[in-house]
């Protein structure tokens, strides 16, 4: 299968900041190569075109495309994370300067990108074995905004704080 590359639409001037901040955000990430509008194009000349970067060896493309798309839920990354502190850590990075926290673990960064910041695992809380778990699990979830793994665990497990 050939390799897929996202490419991720910023206004003018955003691409190049928004690139620098994910790959200060995820480690092993790196600035790749940056491109500058010629003359004659859609995007004032000299200024960045393209901003490739590699987030942890995924490689993404930034495009300073202009107003015309924005971002919306229906695309959306998400971080697989160890444990709470890197909820936690992840969570807190993405929603600053702008960002915005929504529920179950979805976040928007200052750019209006979604991300999903879940525990790896998080699927065994939905295995359809045990439906009453499954449904003391999605119920505590639906209340969240940043994921809590011990109280999922707990609410999936029935065990009421007290």
């Amino acid at each position: 299968m050939p390799k897929l590359t996202p490419n991720l639409w910023f206004d003018f001037g955003r691409a190049e900041e928004a690139a620098d901040f994910y790959v200060s955000v995820f480690p092993n990430s790196r600035i790749v190569s940056v491109a500058r509008y010629p003359e004659n194009a859609p995007g004032p000349a000299g200024e960045v075109m393209t901003v490739a970067f590699e987030l942890d060896g995924q490689r993404f493309v930034a495009i300073n495309g202009g107003p015309d798309f924005t971002f919306d839920e229906a695309v959306s990354f998400e971080i697989e994370c160890e444990d709470q502190a890197e909820i936690d850590r992840y969570w807190e990075l993405l929603t600053a300067d702008g960002g915005a926290e929504s529920q179950c673990g979805w976040c928007k960064d200052r750019f209006g990108f979604s991300w999903q910041v879940v525990p790896r695992g998080m699927d065994a809380f939905f295995d359809e074995s045990d439906p009453a778990r499954v449904e003391r699990a999605m119920q505590a979830m639906l209340g969240m905004r940043k994921i809590d793994i011990a109280a999922m665990r707990a609410a999936a497990d029935g065990v009421t704080a007290g």
